[in-house]
């Protein structure tokens, strides 16, 4: 398949999916709407698409004009069926593709957190890759509300971390991609301080290899279920 990764930043890109992506035999292009650059080849010519994360947040149309025209075109994503799956900002950018509300949290999701699974998101062919409850990293201050007709796969204490709307589209609020080089970088960028930088770097000592682990896992599930959506639509 070709498979194209859309991002937002340097800071915030495919990381560890990019190597899995590879292996599996798929080609991986990377692209901004903010470069005001076409994409590397036709946009209809991929079968999978990956949304990553980034520091701006989903409603800051004001700052990030490139905003509007990347909702559109992930609504005619969901038309067409093309499979997509959202991270971060990724997923909160789905939601409102969807027509569902996307705004701030009383208190950020910073650092690792519990996640479970819905019974839904066990029978799920890409979620369902993940334990039943797992340990997941988090960075976001904000979140969304699930979109009409959305099935909710995942929860966190704090709010919905996964949904599947219809047969093509997935969407999570943690970070699967995350690699331990790039959480130190995220740790260190006074923009966006953690609440407890050592606290932070200690946990992430003990969780990122099983984590990245579960990321491998997860990338994997939504490749095979992406070729599998192709091919019925074939």
């Amino acid at each position: 398949m070709n498979v194209l990764s859309v991002i937002h930043g340097d800071d915030a890109r495919a990381e560890l999916f990019a190597p899995a992506i590879e292996e599996a035999g798929h080609s991986l292009d990377e692209w901004s709407f903010s470069w005001g650059t076409p994409p590397p080849r036709p946009i209809e010519s991929y079968d999978a698409v990956l949304v990553f994360g980034g520091a701006m947040h989903a409603d800051h149309d004001d700052k990030h004009p490139w905003l509007v025209p990347e909702t559109r075109w992930l609504e005619e994503l969901l038309v067409n069926g093309t499979p997509v799956l959202g991270v971060c900002l990724g997923v909160q950018l789905l939601a409102r593709a969807s027509g569902a509300w996307v705004g701030p949290m009383l208190v950020p999701e910073i650092g690792w957190h519990g996640v479970e699974l819905t019974d839904a998101g066990v029978d799920d062919p890409v979620v369902g890759a993940l334990p039943r409850t797992f340990t997941a990293l988090q960075w976001h201050h904000y979140t969304y509300g699930l979109p009409e007709g959305a099935v909710e796969l995942a929860r966190s204490a704090s709010c919905t971390q996964a949904f599947r709307l219809g047969d093509a589209c997935w969407g999570v609020q943690f970070h699967p991609e995350v690699t331990r080089s790039q959480l130190d970088g995220w740790i260190a960028d006074a923009s966006d301080p953690p609440p407890d930088p050592e606290r932070l770097r200690v946990e992430t000592a003990e969780h990122i290899a099983r984590w990245n682990e579960l990321g491998r896992a997860l990338c994997t599930a939504f490749l095979d279920t992406a070729a599998r959506v192709q091919e019925r639509a074939a």
